[in-house]
């Protein structure tokens, strides 16, 4: 006979123990379970935001919130109108962990350290009565017939019977692995969120300059314009910055479909149409007609980066302002609205891998996350095809899910 007083969660992540605290605490005469296969708990949330963690973003809306999922958006409307952004600040101001919110929207506890999330968590996960198990990967998880309930065998070949399960397993293969084992179709874990390469040694030489904001726009064969405005960062094997995250994420798919190759535009000044950009140097020209292009910028962009566009065109370091010819002045106007960028792969961001993929999300209950297809088995996180762009989007996700989750279980 299963043991209906006992939940096991499967993930020690961000949602696998958002969900055992929620579950611990909904059904208080239900004993909870949470296993980990790796030594160390909430390892992504350490890392998050360089160390910071980038808890939950300012956005406070669900349907406006939803935007910023590029897959998942529209089945976590319902889920957002139950547990947002605003709901995980509450939770975790009512667990003595104040959040601040920055310029761009992104959410950090007030200490800057992502230790405070840790061990708000830890502690809460301790108080509710859940029994965190590490080192304890899972092998099967089995459906145990018609009295419902499952039998979960570790790699240590110990079984544990429950009666309801969370997969909380982010991109593991392991957890689709399992998913896949009890019916469930999964869509291609690919990539999201990351660089772009681009093999310009000139350009990588302007590593560490920065645009607050530009316009880039991605075309890859066989696919229309993916485009996004942002902050841009050159590297020194490409290009970053949130402007590129969320195209990444955007084109994650047809990306890796081409192998990570294809064009990348910028527009450097995108607040600015192309004849007033003109315009501009046309002034800068009629009044510093002695000075040398190249050490006196006609746009407000970086010097360094200037320089490198000069160049590009063609103008030699020596060449004054009144020699601009009408030729040289379209291609500058061009590389400063239009550049174009060859891409040769992609790079990572920071250690903070997403993917984009998982369980299909019509296989799964929103209002329970409760699988369609074994009752009793619930998804959170990551292990879903549901992925965020850059700034809280992704933890939000995963606590949105893993609560909803938790409330579930019971049932």
């Amino acid at each position: 006979m299963i043991n209906k007083q006992k939940i096991v969660v499967v993930g020690g992540g961000a949602a696998g123990f958002f969900g055992a605290i929620t579950a611990a605490r909904t059904y208080p005469h239900a004993k909870v379970i949470l296993l980990e296969g790796s030594r160390q708990t909430l390892s992504k949330v350490r890392i998050s935001g360089g160390g910071r963690c980038n808890v939950t973003h300012a956005c406070f809306e669900a349907k406006e919130l939803v935007q910023n999922y590029p897959r998942g958006g529209k089945a976590l409307i319902g889920a957002f109108s139950r547990f947002q952004a605003k709901d995980t600040v509450d939770w975790f101001t009512k667990h003595g962990v104040k959040l601040k919110t920055e310029k761009d929207g992104r959410m950090f506890p007030i200490t800057d350290n992502s230790e405070t999330i840790i061990d708000c968590l830890s502690k809460a996960a301790h108080f509710a009565g859940v029994e965190v198990r590490t080192g304890e990967a899972v092998n099967f998880v089995s459906p145990t017939g018609k009295d419902g309930g499952f039998e979960i065998t570790l790699k240590s070949e110990e079984k544990l019977q429950c009666y309801s399960v969370l997969l909380a397993t982010g991109s593991n293969p392991s957890g689709y692995k399992i998913a896949r084992s009890l019916g469930h179709k999964i869509k291609q874990p690919v990539p999201s969120l990351f660089t772009f390469n681009i093999r310009d040694p000139e350009f990588q030489e302007l590593s560490g300059v920065s645009v607050k904001s530009v316009r880039v726009r991605l075309t890859v064969p066989e696919n229309p314009h993916l485009e996004q405005t942002g902050p841009i960062l050159i590297t020194h094997w490409g290009v970053s910055g949130p402007a590129v995250l969320k195209l990444s994420a955007w084109g994650a798919r047809i990306l890796h479909s081409n192998n990570y190759q294809g064009s990348l535009q910028i527009n450097w000044l995108p607040d600015l149409k192309q004849e007033q950009v003109r315009q501009q140097i046309l002034a800068v020209k009629d009044e510093w007609g002695k000075r040398a292009i190249a050490l006196h910028r006609g746009v407000d962009l970086p010097h360094r980066l200037w320089q490198y566009m000069v160049s590009r065109v063609g103008i030699s370091a020596e060449d004054r302002w009144a020699e601009l010819s009408k030729k040289h002045l379209n291609k500058l106007v061009q590389e400063i609205t239009q550049g174009r960028y060859s891409i040769s792969g992609k790079g990572v961001f920071k250690e903070e891998f997403v993917t984009c993929g998982g369980v299909h999300l019509k296989e799964v209950d929103f209002k329970t996350m409760e699988s369609k297809l074994v009752p009793g088995l619930h998804f959170a996180g990551e292990i879903l095809d549901i992925d965020g762009v850059t700034g809280g989007f992704n933890f939000q996700s995963a606590w949105t899910t893993g609560y909803l989750a938790g409330l579930g279980m019971g049932n």
